[in-house]
């Protein structure tokens, strides 16, 4: 037995063409322990200008590369498949290539078009052999037809009108019927390339093999073994990112208020999505998956630069927000529309087309520097940051100008003949057999660098939510103090009363207490401000009016004490505050610190007002005399009610709370919280009856919890 060639050294040149290399080594030795081959030296003359002739003798149960010589031509002619067609070598543009290397190495660089191979052949076979035949044909840029004898047999893609390719397909089994001689012709489309193709593509990545269907079956088993077993780190990592996505979307679920987290959800989901989409092999329009691959590789970019800003606590500058937002939605729409330009194919000139593709990249290009610039901003402005969080800055600025770079430098390379993203992209590592490359190790680098700076936000942000729970726990026990269990009891009145904070700790406070001579010192009040700073103030001056009440009971000077005291004891802002003296005789003395004036069986009193407390020490409260009739009800309320907005954003206003003022305490509030409550919502209504009836008390128990949108 006799093998004249085994195997073309151009294989080594790509990843695809290294796995086809060791394929066809395996090859040599499974035909020389299968059956008796002889290739005539003949057929591999190659460098002939005739149309050579491929002789295969003995055929048997093996298989044998349809190496040497191909005829070629550019261009597309459906009549170049019939056997008879004069393709001899300088016939009418014909010429020879191998199929060990796509045209663009082989005198053809840049074009990108369509192109025929072709190659005669004649078999003879050996006693026992198989009687049919079975091509494996190896990857081919980028669209492809298979003719047998000027028969189709098979191909892959789509010519037109509407061309459509599949894109990283192993390679493909085709059934040829009988073994008989005949003329194998293949019909080629590289549709045209993008800005960092080198030019060297189309056509043959690999030399095609011919032999009996079991042989054929059994060395396309083994590619995709060998296949299966490269992309074992892959998909080991990518299953890791797929388990951290599901963790984090569980954990940002239970507090959507944690951004890192749902940016972490998104920049862990992009690996999976690009591997079940680009990495899996499916026999899908590649036009369909370039477009969607490159709108999640954007949004991968997005993610990471949040998760980064977040990590490095940028999240308080405006500024930079904004700068990256603009650059997050340009980059994603360019991206977007650069993935769509494969929709394109055939409808736009070459030209254009290739014009179109450099002006997107160079908008997509600028955010590849995003998060070297998030780094050095946060060096410049000199973070506190822990050591994991500088070990990620640290790591991405080394992904990342790696992957800048690398990409820019890809760009016009068919016209530059740069070689360093060529070089930096062929750096590699080998663990437990399966080669890395060095940005695949960056990547996986920057990842774990991630994981574990964000259990430790995780746990940090643990540790700050305790700290608030206590502190919410210490407010709400502060809170028992400013809001009354019970009102007491005023004959001749009838009390209402409602309160329903905003938040776990409101600002809104109110007290009732008796004057001893059946008449009753009512106050209400707004703290500007929320949470424990806001419980503290108003307790201030819950305390400062009690202690009052002993020694006055005149509302002016209550109102000017507790400024006095809000000045000196207070740690800013300012407070509104009314309070109202009512005799049995329904008397009313009112002095108003800039609270919301009273209504009066929906009509709003007249007050003369005085600044909120807290703003000046020289302001004065002088009182107004008002006379409150039998069956006429008076109404206090905060601005929660007032500025009750819907979800278009108009307020619920004066007009309507006039309308209602007339209700139940718990009725207001109620119909303003239904509106869209954004405050504290406080309301208490006091009822005038008939002398010596006894006096009804309504009291609507405080609501701690937050309130609904």
């Amino acid at each position: 037995m006799r093998l004249h060639k085994l195997l073309p050294a151009q294989w080594v040149a790509g990843s695809s063409r290294g796995i086809f290399c060791a394929f066809l080594t395996f090859a040599a030795f499974f035909v020389a322990a299968c059956a008796p081959l002889r290739l005539s030296a003949e057929s591999i003359a190659g460098k002939s200008e005739s149309s050579a002739v491929l002789k295969i003798e003995a055929l048997g149960k093996g298989a044998v590369p349809l190496d040497g010589a191909w005829q070629f031509h550019t261009g597309d002619n459906l009549a170049w498949a019939k056997p008879d067609v004069d393709d001899t070598a300088g016939q009418d543009g014909w010429e020879q290539l191998t199929a060990d290397a796509p045209w663009g190495t082989q005198h053809h660089p840049n074009y990108d078009g369509s192109g025929w191979y072709r190659r005669r052949i004649e078999l003879t076979t050996a006693p026992g052999a198989p009687a049919d035949l079975a091509l494996l044909v190896p990857a081919i840029d980028d669209v492809y037809e298979l003719y047998w004898n000027g028969e189709r047999v098979g191909g892959l893609g789509s010519f037109g009108p509407h061309i459509d390719y599949q894109n990283a397909i192993p390679a493909q089994t085709y059934g040829l019927g009988a073994i008989r001689s005949g003329v194998l012709a293949v019909r080629v489309l590289k549709v045209p390339f993008a800005s960092n193709d080198d030019g060297t593509a189309g056509g043959f990545e690999g030399v095609p093999l011919l032999g009996s269907s079991d042989a054929i079956a059994s060395l396309k088993d083994s590619l995709d073994y060998k296949w299966l077993r490269g992309q074992q780190f892959r998909f080991a990592l990518t299953g890791l990112y797929a388990l951290v996505s599901f963790l984090s979307l569980l954990a940002w679920q239970r507090d959507r208020q944690q951004l890192l987290l749902f940016w972490m959800m998104v920049y862990t989901f992009m690996p999976t999505l690009e591997l079940i989409l680009n990495g899996m092999r499916l026999q899908y329009s590649a036009i369909w998956i370039t477009f969607f691959v490159q709108a999640a590789i954007q949004l991968r970019e997005v993610a990471q630069w949040y998760v980064l800003i977040y990590l490095l606590q940028l999240e308080g500058a405006p500024r930079l927000m904004r700068a990256v937002k603009i650059f997050a939605i340009g980059s994603l729409i360019a991206g977007s529309l650069d993935g769509a330009l494969g929709f394109f194919f055939g409808m736009l000139p070459k030209s254009s087309f290739q014009i179109t593709d450099a002006v997107l990249t160079f908008f997509i290009l600028p955010g590849e520097s995003i998060p070297i610039f998030l780094v050095v901003y946060a060096v410049v402005r000199r973070r506190r940051l822990d050591s994991a969080r500088w070990i990620v800055a640290s790591i991405a600025l080394a992904n990342d100008v790696m992957y800048a770079v690398s990409n820019i430098a890809a760009q016009g390379v068919r016209f530059t003949h740069w070689q360093l993203a060529a070089w930096l992209n062929g750096l590699h590592l080998t663990v437990f057999g399966s080669v890395i490359a060095l940005q695949a190790a960056l990547r996986t680098a920057l990842f774990l660098a991630i994981i574990y700076a964000v259990l430790r936000y995780a746990a940090d942000y643990r540790h700050r939510q305790a700290d608030m729970e206590r502190e919410f726990q210490n407010a709400r026990e502060v809170q028992q103090v400013l809001v009354p269990e019970a009102l007491p009891a005023i004959p001749g009145f009838n009390l209402t009363s409602a309160y329903k904070p905003a938040r776990e700790v409101g600002g809104d406070f109110f007290q009732i207490l008796s004057t001893g001579e059946g008449g009753a010192l009512i106050v209400i009040g707004d703290v500007s401000g929320k949470g424990m700073p806001a419980a503290m103030t108003v307790s201030l001056l819950v305390g400062t009016m009690r202690t009052l009440a002993h020694y006055t009971q005149n509302p002016g000077e209550i109102l000017t004490a507790m400024n006095y005291r809000m000045l000196n004891r207070s740690a800013g802002g300012f407070t509104t505050c009314l309070v109202v003296r009512v005799d049995s005789d329904g008397t009313l003395t009112v002095a108003n610190a800039g609270h919301l004036a009273p209504y009066v069986n929906g009509h709003e009193l007249s007050l003369k007002n005085g600044l909120p407390l807290g703003l000046e020490a020289k302001t004065t409260y002088p009182e107004s005399t008002f006379t409150l009739g039998v069956n006429e009800q008076l109404t206090l309320l905060t601005d929660g009610v007032v500025e009750a907005r819907d979800r278009t954003g108009e307020l619920y206003g004066f007009h309507r709370t006039a309308a209602i003022a007339k209700r139940s305490a718990d009725s207001i509030a109620q119909a303003a919280r239904d509106f869209g409550q954004e405050d504290d919502i406080t309301v208490l209504t006091l009822c005038r009856v008939i002398p010596h009836m006894e006096s009804a008390l309504e009291v609507v128990s405080p609501q701690l919890s937050p309130s609904p949108a």
